[in-house]
């Protein structure tokens, strides 16, 4: 036996995990990320200082931040390894609980150790205790359970084994990985227990590969013997399952085209010759064109969501689905005909079905034909700048924004020719970063890579303020590779504190600020469904009181350089080809002040995105919006 308190227990059992898959095996648990405060700091702190084995502790600077950090780094690991991440009592733990969400819908592996009120409540309420009026066992830490895969209060440290134990179990799963919240009350934090030693021996979770049922193949092979235009989607599962070559050879057999998801990006090259970039809202039209006329598409490791499908509107009412996934939830949607495996070995098997049957497509040189017309738009895109010929891509928008942030900036930069340039000029391997915004849009559509897993996208919850933190994730899982936070200014303001820890920590990060005075993308939401330029834009108030004054200059590089971090500013294209060069040869973290203009980014290409439009209202302009949105639901599927 061994008599220790519960905190020093807890840091003991993570230091022994391990997980195993295809026979290689590693560290689990690599550290955890901390802002100490008197509900964690004498218990889980201590238990840190006085023995924490080979963890290495990171202290974070917004809770928040930091759970994204963790997250970016098991995403970047391919959900093989982690950071755990620990905060205080109420709003410390509070912080964290958009990060779990964030995990959760991303099926990526975070586990939270939220400090809670004493069990005893003895001194109740304790500083930063929240009162529930109608049960005294109701606290903060209760609102993790609507997002975590696994939550747990430990009242008696006895009941730390089996809390763990589950908590292991969720965050190996590959169809239920997710959030994890253990609620650590901070008197029991310090209670000591006689804990068995076999508790603290090395334990090794084998992630294994879900094995397609025979019956199900068959179903699957059935649907795709009929299909004269079949799809595929590459989603987030066949970067997970490191499918993304038995996906290349597939496709290439049976001459089937496929596209990406946000999550599924880089898991396959982007120069394959089936590989047809983006789908859905933020997709491009070679994807979008050719999923308009699949009539069998082949969903494998998608959850399926809005943006992917364009609300359910981008595929024929006809057309069949066909999906591959480890969770059965998500196997199930659509009416999809299933497969409940992993993705690697039902690819596989699927091939060797098909070729037995002499299966091939029916398309022709469509594949070929949509990919060479997008090439040629992306040429557009890639010179498409401020010039007498100059006009917005996004039509709707205040008449007054361009020209006055040209007055204001002297910018002559477009986002889109900034994604290009980017692109042209940072490593091959480089590690994108982004999450909210416009520029997923713009990055889906037009990055490129055949680096694999060289794309951290955060969509699934498109969290704003996890750009930063996720490429301080990103480089502590990929310490010799370049990354790059994709960032609006929006999202900068939002959250960017772990650019300091990124300082701290001697990590390099490089922060592509994009700076067009504003919540660009739902300003074009808002103005484009008939709302007029209501608080999107960061103007100052006007003598009517209104928030529509001059626009707001703000120097994001003073406010970098003032941490520490190496800075440059950019409103041309000189100055940003300039500023890229010599960031490669930084050490220290990196920012660059992009001015771009506003209302310069991608959209559409043929996909429609459901948003609750008013269906009554004295705007003319809201009413046809409505009108037209009621049209696109008709076209859509109903579930």
């Amino acid at each position: 036996m061994a008599y220790m308190t519960t905190a020093q227990a807890l840091v003991r059992f993570l230091d022994n995990q391990y997980v195993s898959f295809d026979g290689q095996e590693n560290k689990f648990v690599d550290g955890i990320f901390t802002i100490f405060g008197h509900g964690i700091v004498c218990g889980l702190g201590e238990a840190l200082d006085s023995d924490r084995g080979s963890l290495r502790v990171y202290q974070g600077k917004n809770e928040q931040g930091m759970a994204h950090a963790a997250m970016a780094y098991a995403k970047q690991n391919n959900r093989r390894r982690i950071l755990a991440c620990s905060s205080s009592i109420g709003p410390g733990a509070a912080n964290m609980i958009t990060a779990a969400a964030t995990a959760t819908v991303n099926h990526v592996p975070l586990l939270l150790f939220p400090a809670d009120a004493f069990s005893t409540r003895q001194p109740d309420p304790v500083l930063q205790q929240f009162e529930q009026v109608n049960s005294l066992a109701v606290t903060t830490n209760d609102a993790y359970r609507a997002v975590c895969r696994y939550w747990d209060r430990i009242a008696r440290p006895e009941q730390l084994m089996s809390a763990m134990i589950n908590a292991m179990r969720v965050l190996t799963d590959t169809a239920e990985t997710g959030a994890v919240c253990i609620s650590l009350p901070q008197d029991v934090e310090g209670e000591s227990y006689d804990f068995p030693e076999e508790f603290f021996t090395k334990r090794v979770h084998r992630i294994t590969r879900i094995v397609p049922a025979a019956e199900e193949l068959e179903d699957a092979v059935s649907a795709l013997l009929e299909a004269k235009r079949p799809l595929v989607i590459c989603g987030g599962g066949v970067r997970y399952s490191e499918a993304g070559e038995a996906l290349e050879k597939f496709c290439e057999r049976f001459h089937i085209p496929f596209a990406e998801t946000q999550s599924g990006k880089t898991a396959c090259l982007s120069s394959h010759s089936c590989n047809l970039g983006g789908l859905g809202v933020t997709g491009n039209s070679a994807g979008n064109d050719i999923a308009k006329e699949a009539d069998v598409v082949l969903g494998i490791g998608t959850r399926f969501s809005d943006f992917t499908t364009a609300s359910k509107s981008l595929f024929r009412q006809d057309a069949r689905i066909v999906t591959v996934n480890t969770s059965r939830f998500d196997a199930y949607k659509l009416g999809a005909v299933k497969v409940v495996a992993d993705a690697k070995l039902a690819i596989e098997a699927l091939t060797e079905l098909l070729q037995a049957k002499n299966y091939r497509s029916g398309w022709q040189n469509e594949i070929e034909e949509a990919r060479k017309a997008w090439e040629e738009e992306m040429k557009f895109l890639s010179s498409y700048s401020w010039g007498e010929d100059f006009k917005p891509l996004i039509g709707a928008g205040d008449p007054r924004t361009i020209p006055e942030f040209r007055e204001m900036t002297g910018s002559t930069l477009t986002q889109t020719a900034v994604v290009a340039k980017v692109r042209e000029m940072i490593p091959a391997d480089a590690v994108c970063v982004g999450a909210a915004g416009s520029l997923p849009g713009d990055l889906q559509r037009m990055w490129t890579s055949d680096s694999r897993y060289s794309y951290n996208m955060e969509y699934g919850y498109s969290c704003m303020g996890y750009e930063i933190a996720g490429a301080l994730g990103s480089k502590l899982a990929a310490p010799k590779r370049e990354v790059y936070a994709m960032c609006g200014d929006g999202s900068y303001l939002m959250l960017h504190s772990e650019l300091v820890t990124s300082l701290q920590e001697h990590k390099k990060i490089n922060v592509l600020l994009f700076d067009n005075s504003g919540f660009g993308c739902i300003n074009n939401l808002e103005m484009s469904n008939g709302i007029g330029n209501l608080a999107t834009e960061f103007r100052f108030r006007d003598e009517a009181g209104q928030l529509l004054g001059d626009l707001i200059p703000i120097d994001f590089a003073a406010c970098a350089a003032g941490y520490g971090v190496k800075t440059y500013r950019a409103a041309n294209m000189e100055e940003l080809e300039a500023a890229l060069k010599d960031s490669l040869q930084q050490d220290v973290s990196t920012l660059i002040d992009i001015k771009v203009l506003p209302k310069t980014m991608t959209d559409g290409y043929g996909a429609w995105w459901h948003v609750g439009v008013a269906s009554t209202s004295r705007n003319e302009a809201v009413r046809d919006a409505y009108a037209g949105k009621e049209e696109n639901l008709k076209k859509a599927r109903k579930y």
